[in-house]
């Protein structure tokens, strides 16, 4: 240590700011080294981005800075959160980057079991809030299961009484999932165990529990405060397989209790919740065929009362087919009488009908026949040249009109039509070349014919009166007054 401070200037001894701020950090570690401190948590935001926790433990008067690394915050039994009175156990150090001095927490707790108390009061509130509580989510347990599982420490009496209870009540096939059920880590362990159950398959290697047991011996509020923790609740209400609260005695209560489908007294009793007795279910197996053959016989022998009544009340067969057949009796002697008046009505109606059918009637029926059908011939004749006239004259319009429409009857009128060697129709001079052989035809013949030249065409519409015009030639075997196209 240096020596104090005086007011003279001449022998006090230079500091920098490091030197001096390390000193001060050295006499507080010294002086104090490791402390219990009690005090409310404030301004607790959680984890910080980098892990590490930053807060401040205050009372009515004063308040100190306070950290927690992320490697000790990970094996802290109880969380912190705002408001808590905790009792914090660590060193105090200084912060030369701010000039403060904290403490750097090593070990927390709860301040009491008054603070524990409060913390679980207000856990159960914001769970009962969020409905995890609700009967309404609370599943039905299986009536036989299968596989039980079980999350529990793999040492001590809880798992030997319960497996014990297995044995003597009904014999199923049983997986533990061992954890920590007190201490740094033991909740996270029994959440990630539900979870684990849940997460298997059915038809896997490892079988799918039908029914799932979270247990626990008895012990102190903290013992038994694992289940208490967030992560503990939310993994037993999110679980879709049946879970059986088994946490402590029958006094103790936890929030994983609240959660559950169903809480157990003790362990051993999870176990008879779990699975029948088998002697139990012998017994009612034989009472209830001892009830079916009783309910058997006892029907029997109402039908068999009823069955007699009946037949006691039903009448002999004699007197039952007597009616029906003195029926049928009477109905065979109006037969044969009804059938020998039918005959002779009929006989009689034919007889009148036998006189009116004479030859003549026959002549005359069949001469009104042949006349009827004469005259239906007669019309349908008449008809018929009736039907051809017409046709005949519209063929002949039809012929008229094809006439008139046909190319032979503009050549009639003095046209002709000129054709190429191909016999294709030429309707413009321009289409001809000189020495082009074509065919025209009048309408009383058709000459061959040869193109001379194209030197005296004039176009058809050249109005100009000062073009010549040559004048054709007559063709061989045309009429004097038809001049050529070309």
């Amino acid at each position: 240590m240096s020596e104090p401070l005086t007011a003279q200037s001449g022998n006090t001894p230079e500091f920098s700011v490091s030197e001096l701020s390390g000193a001060i950090k050295r006499a507080l570690e010294d002086g104090f080294g490791y402390v219990r401190l009690k005090g409310e948590i404030s301004g607790y935001r959680g984890p910080h981005s980098s892990g590490h926790c930053y807060f401040a433990l205050k009372d009515d008067k004063a308040k100190i800075e306070a950290v927690i690394w992320k490697g000790v915050f990970g094996r802290l039994r109880f969380r912190p959160e705002e408001g808590m009175e905790v009792i914090a156990q660590g060193k105090i150090t200084t912060f030369p980057g701010s000039s403060k001095y904290q403490i750097v927490i090593e070990a927390l707790e709860p301040a009491g079991a008054g603070a524990l108390m409060a913390l679980l009061e207000e856990r159960k509130r914001r769970f009962a809030a969020e409905g995890l509580f609700d009967d309404v989510r609370k599943k039905p347990r299986p009536f036989l299961p299968k596989v039980v599982g079980i999350v529990t420490s793999p040492t001590g009496a809880v798992i030997r009484d319960m497996l014990h209870g297995f044995n003597e009540r009904f014999p199923a096939h049983v997986i533990v999932w061992p954890v920590r059920v007190q201490g740094e880590g033991s909740a996270a362990e029994v959440a990630a165990a539900i979870r684990g159950f849940n997460a298997l398959e059915a038809g896997g290697r490892v079988p799918r529990p039908d029914v799932l047991i979270v247990a626990r011996g008895g012990g102190s509020l903290e013992d038994l405060w694992s289940f208490n923790e967030d992560v503990v609740v939310r993994a037993a209400a999110d679980s879709k397989i049946p879970l059986i609260s088994a946490v402590g005695h029958e006094t103790d209560w936890t929030l994983i209790d609240l959660v559950a489908d169903a809480r157990a007294p003790t362990p051993t009793k999870a176990a008879e919740w779990a699975v029948p007795m088998f002697s139990d279910l012998v017994t009612q197996l034989e009472s209830l065929g001892t009830r079916q053959r009783g309910s058997v016989r006892r029907f029997l022998a109402e039908t068999r009362t009823h069955l007699k009544a009946a037949a006691r009340g039903l009448p002999k067969l004699e007197n039952i087919i007597a009616f029906p057949r003195q029926r049928f009796d009477e109905a065979d002697k109006r037969l044969g009488r009804a059938l020998l008046s039918n005959t002779r009505a009929h006989g009689m109606r034919l007889a009148r009908i036998g006189s009116r059918l004479t030859p003549g009637t026959l002549m005359q029926r069949v001469g009104r026949a042949s006349e009827r059908l004469a005259a239906t011939q007669a019309r349908a004749q008449q008809a018929f040249i009736n039907r051809l006239a017409v046709r005949r004259r519209g063929l002949e319009g039809t012929g008229q009109l094809l006439r008139s429409l046909s190319y032979q009857s503009a050549l009639a009128r003095g046209y002709a039509l000129v054709r190429d060697a191909d016999g294709r129709m030429v309707r413009r001079a321009s289409a001809l070349q000189a020495g082009a052989e074509i065919s025209i035809e009048f309408s009383d013949a058709r000459i061959l014919a040869d193109v001379k030249g194209d030197a005296g065409i004039v176009p058809a519409e050249s109005n100009d009166p000062g073009v010549k015009r040559p004048r054709p030639k007559p063709v061989p075997g045309s009429r004097g007054g038809q001049g050529s196209l070309f």
